[in-house]
Formats: structure tokens, C-alpha cells, sequence
């Protein structure tokens, strides 16, 4: 029998279709925030979507900060929470991609538990085996969400935190992570660079085929994947063909909301996302491009444990027959995106070094075929070269 917890998030609300403007305005009416710091990052901080949004806050945006980099490291995280005290913010507004979104989530935390440095800050992550942390009568300071990217951190309770000294991703998770709302204008992706668009959409579909595939599957989980993968399969080609057409951005939006919605029951990832997180605080590789490397040669190292399960992936891109990882390689190619370790500077010299990063936890360790050290990674990464 089929047992489990489907553990559901804070988030109230998803508004998708309205400009962000116009929802933002009825978003904090309804909250009822009379001072909102708003972050994002230096490449829209001077753009039409941020000068929109802060005027459609007019004497409610108590300040604005964008000096969220890649990665969300942590000092940027300590330097927005600093700020949000400063002005008193009664609640935050995240623009932009999956750092600002993260980085504006873990900002919530550091201002619930008073902390005040990157030091106290990394001893809120989560560590393997733990648990996420309870709700405190201190917790009540809120953000809202418009994401610029495909990345879907906008969807969870989670976030993760580049300790850039030491080149590791550390993670965090409370229940009030989430955003309380959500805002999908499709519109505000018209900003974003397409290659930054089109990757974080792969990054999307390693949500999807990782979780079908996963170690622990769940028929909510699968549902909701497959169905995202179709969507994302159509609809970002679409994007590559026609820039300016918002209806296929919608559809990936809401794609990558399903599948940050099939973690729900608990569905763990593989070794894809875990290479993303060595790829990104270690070498510094973008999150999405990490997916355009990572996936397919996952999918080829587990082929001896779940090929029949990874045929069903080649349904939702229409191509029946091929070779599952092909699939997916072949894709990645077409959309322009960098499909190898080499086409980000990274040669097989360097293998064992980015393959002793792995430290036996996160998803690597859930992989479908079992990741038993750093010389079972170094053969997927050599895979992927």
C-alpha cells in the first residue's frame, strides 16, 4: 500500500495572464502593506517591468534593492534583510529569476530570527536528515513573487544559498518560504536574455523527468509531469520561433508551476539537480545551463535501472523509438542552449575535482541508480562532456 504525506505550502494565491502591474497593486491592497521593499537585480533595476511595478506600489514602495548576483549568495540575502529593517518593510516583492526569488525567501527567515550576519545565517540551513524548521510567533512577514524566469523557485517552501567562500549550496525551508502570491505575467519574461529564458525552461523539464523518474514516484507527481512535459516540449521551441508571442511564455509558466507542485508528496530528484547544484556553486556554471548538461547524461547513466520508465519521455517530446537521453540531448541542441561540459569551459581534467564535491547527500544520493561515491559521478559527468 501506497503511504505518504502530501504537505502542502503557505501560498495562498497564483494570478496568471494579469499584467504585473495591475495584480501587484490589487495584491498589496488586499494584504494591506503599507511599506514594501522591493528587490530584484541590476539587469532589470532600470528596465520598463521595474519602473511599472514601482509605480504601481507609488508611496508604498519603501525602497528598493538589486544587488542580488547568480547564485544568491548569502551576503546579498544579509545586505536585502539589513535594508528591509532599515526601511521597516512590512512585506517584500521579489522581480526577477530564481536568485531574487530565493534570495527574497531567505531574507523572510533571517528577519523572522533577528539574524544579522552570514555566520548565524548558515546555521538555519538544513543538513541532512533534519527537518525544516517550525513556525515561530515571529514569522509573519511576507512576499509576494513575479518571476522573470522559468526557474519555479517562486513554488516552494525552500530556497538555495551560495556560501561563496566555500563554493557550496547550502539549503533552506520553512513552511512561510513560499510566496504568499504569485504573479505569472508572461510579458514579464519578454526582459529576460532568451538564452536565460530557454535554459531555465530545460531546468523546468529536469524537474519533470527527474521526478517521473524518480526512485519514489507518486501518481499526483506523475500526473502533473507529464502533463508539464508536453507543455514544455511544444511551447519552448514556440518562444525560440516567436519571441514576442506571450501565449507559449504562459503555457511554460504554468508548466514549470506543475512541476514544482508534483514535489508535494514528497518525490525526490536524482543526480541531475544534484550536478546542478555542484555545477553552480562550485564552477560556477547558470542554473538552467546546468540542466542542459546534466539531464541527459543522467537519463544515460540510469538507463540500466528505469530505460522502460524513461521511454515514456520520448511521448511528450513525439519522438517515439529514440533513445530517451538522445531525446532530451537532441532537444537541448535545437533550442541553442550549451548541451556539454566543454561548451562552458569545463574539460575532463577537471572531473575529479568537480566530482569530489559530492558529499553523499541531497539528490545524488536518491538517484534511481545508486551514486555510491565520486567515481560513479565522474562517470556521469563524462557523460556529459
Amino acid at each position: 500500500m501506497l503511504k505518504g504525506v502530501v504537505q502542502w505550502t503557505k501560498q495562498e494565491r497564483v494570478i496568471h495572464g494579469t499584467p504585473a502591474a495591475e495584480a501587484i497593486q490589487e495584491e498589496i491592497d488586499r494584504i494591506g502593506a503599507r511599506r514594501v521593499l522591493l528587490l530584484t537585480t541590476r539587469s532589470l533595476e532600470n528596465g520598463r517591468l521595474i519602473r511599472d511595478v514601482t509605480s504601481a506600489l507609488g508611496d508604498r514602495c519603501a525602497g528598493r534593492f538589486a544587488a542580488i548576483p547568480a547564485h544568491s549568495p548569502r551576503e546579498a540575502v544579509m545586505a536585502g534583510a539589513s535594508l528591509a529593517r532599515e526601511v521597516d518593510a512590512e512585506h517584500l516583492l521579489a522581480v526577477g529569476g530564481g536568485s531574487v526569488i530565493d534570495a527574497t525567501k531567505t531574507m523572510q527567515l533571517a528577519l523572522w530570527r533577528g539574524v544579522a550576519d552570514v555566520q548565524a545565517l548558515s546555521t538555519l540551513a538544513i543538513r541532512h536528515g533534519s527537518t525544516p524548521l517550525d513556525v515561530a510567533g515571529t514569522d509573519r512577514l511576507r512576499m509576494t513573487a513575479v518571476p522573470t524566469t522559468l526557474s519555479a523557485a517562486e513554488f516552494s517552501d525552500g530556497a538555495g544559498i551560495t556560501d561563496v567562500q566555500r563554493k557550496t549550496k547550502l539549503r533552506f525551508r520553512h513552511p512561510r518560504m513560499a510566496p504568499l502570491s504569485v504573479i505569472l505575467d508572461p510579458a514579464a519574461t519578454l526582459y529576460t536574455p532568451m538564452e536565460l529564458m530557454l535554459s531555465t525552461g530545460v531546468r523546468a523539464v529536469d524537474h519533470a523527468v527527474e521526478r517521473w523518474c524518480s526512485v519514489r514516484p507518486h501518481p499526483l507527481c506523475d500526473g502533473l509531469v507529464l502533463q508539464a512535459m508536453g507543455m514544455l516540449a511544444r511551447n519552448l521551441p514556440a518562444i525560440r520561433a516567436r519571441p514576442d508571442d506571450l501565449e507559449p511564455r504562459l503555457s511554460c509558466q504554468l508548466a514549470a508551476w506543475l512541476t514544482q507542485l508534483s514535489t508535494l508528496p514528497g518525490v525526490p530528484n536524482g543526480a541531475s539537480h544534484g550536478i546542478g547544484y555542484i555545477l553552480g556553486a562550485y564552477a560556477g556554471v547558470p542554473h538552467g545551463i546546468t540542466s542542459c548538461i546534466s539531464l541527459a547524461a543522467t537519463m544515460e547513466w540510469n538507463e540500466p535501472v528505469n530505460g522502460e520508465r524513461q521511454r515514456v519521455v520520448n511521448e511528450q517530446f513525439d519522438r517515439p523509438g529514440a533513445r530517451p537521453c538522445d531525446v532530451i540531448r537532441n532537444f537541448v541542441k535545437s533550442l541553442g542552449l550549451p548541451y556539454r561540459l566543454s561548451d562552458v569551459g569545463i574539460g575532463p581534467d577537471r572531473i575529479p575535482e568537480i566530482a569530489s564535491q559530492y558529499d553523499g547527500t541531497g539528490p545524488i544520493s536518491t538517484n534511481p541508480r545508486p551514486v555510491r561515491d565520486a567515481n560513479d559521478l565522474a562517470e556521469i559527468l563524462r557523460l556529459a562532456l
